[in-house]
């Protein structure tokens, strides 16, 4: 090509980065406006949304390159990725003392109430497109890929694409294992309604007694989780809801210790559609040892400890 269109020819070199760019989603030659504030205040209101939304997703949504997504979010906004979840690089002198304050708390509800306080526990959280997301293959940005599997003729087979799990559990196993609609998000009444229809039934069907003595409701300060309307249907089932300092992955145990083994247990894996991934899920889930759950509740009072000890910091695994 150099030969016949001269210097006016790109080099290999730029072929290739063109040719990178183009993958990722690049449909212009043009310079593309350079991200400003508008883009930050997007971003930052996507992760106030969605603590698991991906750089790729940001990217996508403000017509940017992965690479100035990732700027967007790790050098403006100061996030990092903990448990799969955006949080501040540092936290304020409030943020640390109000997760102190809590952990003081829980501890003082432990050691009055012991074990029964805990098995009082139900938490719950929702995991976006996590099922086909393989762990080992994280990008360079630190964002893991979507699985697509190859074909034997080499291209790209349509994945399952991405599904929405809500899953409450306590000490002894899963008690609501619920799918969103594809292309729906949770919202205050969403998850009121799930609340209400599915995790109210489900307690009192599997964990007898429970309701009687009281459900202690742990779920993170999501917005679709801290709304009115959602204290209010709360408090209208009578459940107690056990406050969440934000930005605590690490004290929340579907974040540090439910979602991880069960990605890294789909991971790889080829789906033909949503049912065989909600299948594969729910056998997991079914096939877990009571045992796996009630650690992920127990090492909470270790967490609350040792929070305290690093003066509210974040803890780390």
């Amino acid at each position: 090509m150099r030969i016949k269109y001269g210097d006016w020819c790109m080099n290999r070199t730029q072929v290739y980065d063109w040719t990178e760019k183009f993958k990722n989603g690049v449909t212009s030659v043009e310079d593309s406006p350079r991200p400003g504030p508008a883009y930050t205040a997007v971003a930052e209101n996507m992760i106030r949304e969605n603590r698991r939304v991906t750089v790729k997703d940001v990217a996508s949504r403000l017509y940017i390159s992965v690479v100035s997504a990732h700027h967007i979010i790790h050098d403006e906004l100061k996030f990092q990725n903990v448990c799969a979840k955006w949080v501040p690089k540092r936290l304020t002198p409030e943020m640390k003392e109000r997760r102190v304050n809590a952990c003081q708390e829980f501890l003082r509800r432990y050691e009055a109430d012991g074990e029964a306080f805990l098995q009082r526990i139900v938490t719950g959280d929702e995991s976006w497109g996590t099922l086909l997301r393989a762990r080992t293959e994280a990008t360079k940005h630190g964002v893991a890929s979507h699985f697509v599997p190859k074909t034997e003729e080499g291209g790209a087979q349509r994945s399952a694409g991405k599904v929405m799990l809500t899953l409450f559990w306590d000490y002894n196993g899963p008690i609501s294992e619920r799918y969103m609609p594809r292309g729906s998000t949770v919202t205050s009444a969403t998850y009121s309604n799930l609340l209400r229809d599915n995790l109210k039934p489900a307690v009192r069907q599997k964990q007898h007694g429970l309701l009687t003595t009281g459900v202690s409701l742990l779920h993170d300060n999501a917005r679709p989780h801290t709304a009115t309307a959602t204290v209010s249907t709360i408090e209208e089932l009578r459940f107690e809801c056990i406050p969440h300092p934000p930005y605590s992955p690490y004290l929340a145990p579907s974040d540090f210790h439910a979602f991880g083994p069960l990605k890294d247990a789909q991971s790889g894996t080829q789906f033909r559609d949503d049912g065989e991934v909600q299948s594969a899920v729910h056998e997991w889930l079914r096939t877990r040892t009571k045992e796996l759950f009630s650690c992920g509740i127990y090492v909470l009072v270790k967490r609350w400890c040792k929070c305290i000890d690093l003066e509210g910091d974040y803890v780390e695994q």
